[in-house]
C-alpha cells in the first residue's frame, strides 16, 4: 500500500511558518500533522503502509530529510516528486504518476481527522472518508445510499447531502485512477478554478461502473490557517492531557491543558490554557495561553495570548496577539 500525498501548496494561509515548512510538516502538539495523519491510518487501516509518496514544491533538502527519518520510524519507504506549478489536485496526483499502480491512499494533508473503528477497504473500488457538516454548501460532498457512494456533487446549492470529502481516498487500482487523470489533461477537463480536480477523476470512474463506498470520520480538524491551527492544537491538547511535574520549573504555575516538548525550559512563567511549548524552546518571566511556541524559540518577559512564535524565533516584551516566523527577533523593550 502506497500513500500519496501532495503537499507542494505554499500554504499562504499560515505565513509566516509555511515561509520556512511546508505546512503538514507544523506541529499539532508536538508532532508534525503528516505524522499523525499516517498515525491515524496505522491504526484504523486493515492495510499496512509499505511507502509514503511525498509531492512537493520549492523546499530543500531539510524537508526531506524531516519526511525520510519520520518516514524509517514507521518501517516505510520515501519517495519524492515535485509539483512546479499548481493546477489542481488531480494534477497534483499525477505528479507522482509513476507510483499510481496497485493499493493506493491520496491524502491532502491540510487536516486531522478521528476514526473510532477499523476502515476496511475489502470489496471496493475506492473508499472516500467523509465527515457530516452543516453546511454542506461549502464542500465537495458525496451522495450516497447505504454504504456506496452514488454521486459526487461539488459546494451544492441544494441539500442533496451532508457528508462532505475530506481529501482522503482509497483505490483498489492506482492505475485505474492514473488513466482518468490522464483524460482530464489530455482533454483539458478542468473544473473549478479553472484547474484539473481529483472529483472529476472520481466522477468518471463512479460513471465506468467502479464500486465507491464511504468511510465515515468522527472529527475533521483543520489546519489550513493560524486560527485553526491554534484550535485544533487546543482539542488535541486535551485528548493528550498530560501530568506535568511542577517542581521542574521553579516560579511556574501552569492551567491544562499543555504539552512541553523535550528539554523545555520554564521559569517563574503561567503557562496555559492551551499552550504548546516544542522541544528545547525556553519561556521566561512571561505569561502565554492559547499559544503555540515552536522549537528553540525563545519567550521573554511576554504576555502572549491566541500567538504562535517560529522555531529559533526569539520575543522579549511582546503582549497580546503575535505571529513570528523562524529565526525572527520581536524586542518590544529596544
Amino acid at each position: 500500500m502506497k500513500l500519496i500525498i501532495p503537499m507542494a501548496g505554499k500554504g499562504t494561509r499560515l505565513r509566516p511558518h509555511t515561509h520556512t515548512t511546508p505546512k503538514p510538516l507544523l506541529p499539532v502538539a508536538g508532532k508534525m500533522i503528516i505524522e499523525r495523519i499516517i498515525d491515524t491510518f496505522n491504526e484504523t487501516l486493515d492495510r499496512k503502509i509499505d511507502e509514503v509518496v511525498f509531492v512537493l514544491g520549492d523546499f530543500g533538502d531539510e524537508v526531506k530529510h524531516r519526511l525520510e527519518d519520520m518516514c524509517t520510524k514507521y518501517g516505510a519507504a520515501a519517495s519524492f516528486y515535485k509539483q512546479d506549478v499548481a493546477r489542481g489536485t488531480a494534477h497534483a496526483v499525477y505528479c507522482a504518476a509513476e507510483k499510481l499502480e496497485g493499493e493506493i491512499i491520496v491524502v491532502f494533508a491540510d487536516t486531522l481527522f478521528d476514526v473510532s473503528q477499523k476502515v476496511k477497504v475489502d470489496n471496493a473500488d475506492s473508499v472516500i472518508w467523509l465527515k457530516e457538516v452543516e453546511d454542506p454548501r461549502r464542500f465537495g460532498v458525496a451522495v450516497h445510499k447505504g454504504e456506496v457512494i452514488t454521486d459526487f456533487v461539488e459546494k451544492p446549492s441544494e441539500p442533496i447531502s451532508k457528508l462532505a470529502i475530506i481529501g482522503v481516498y482509497y483505490f483498489k487500482s492506482g492505475e485505474s485512477l492514473k488513466k482518468e487523470i490522464e483524460y482530464l489533461l489530455e482533454n483539458n477537463v478542468t473544473g473549478h478554478g479553472n484547474e484539473y480536480q481529483l472529483t472529476d477523476a472520481l466522477d468518471r470512474l463512479l460513471k465506468d461502473g467502479k464500486v465507491f463506498k464511504s468511510a465515515t470520520v468522527d472529527e475533521w480538524l483543520d489546519c489550513g490557517t493560524i486560527d485553526a491551527w491554534i484550535e485544533t492544537s487546543e482539542v488535541v491538547l486535551a485528548k493528550e492531557q498530560k501530568e506535568i511535574n511542577d517542581a521542574n520549573y521553579p516560579g511556574c504555575t501552569f492551567t491544562q491543558p499543555v504539552y512541553l516538548g523535550e528539554g523545555v525550559e520554564l521559569n517563574n512563567s503561567h503557562i496555559g490554557p492551551n499552550v504548546t511549548v516544542d522541544a528545547g524552546a525556553k519561556v521566561f518571566n512571561s505569561k502565554l495561553s492559547n499559544t503555540i511556541v515552536l522549537t528553540k524559540a525563545v519567550v521573554e518577559q511576554s504576555d502572549l495570548n491566541h500567538s504562535t512564535v517560529g522555531q529559533h524565533a526569539r520575543v522579549k516584551g511582546a503582549k497580546g496577539e503575535v505571529h513570528v516566523g523562524d529565526h525572527s527577533i520581536v524586542n518590544s523593550e529596544v
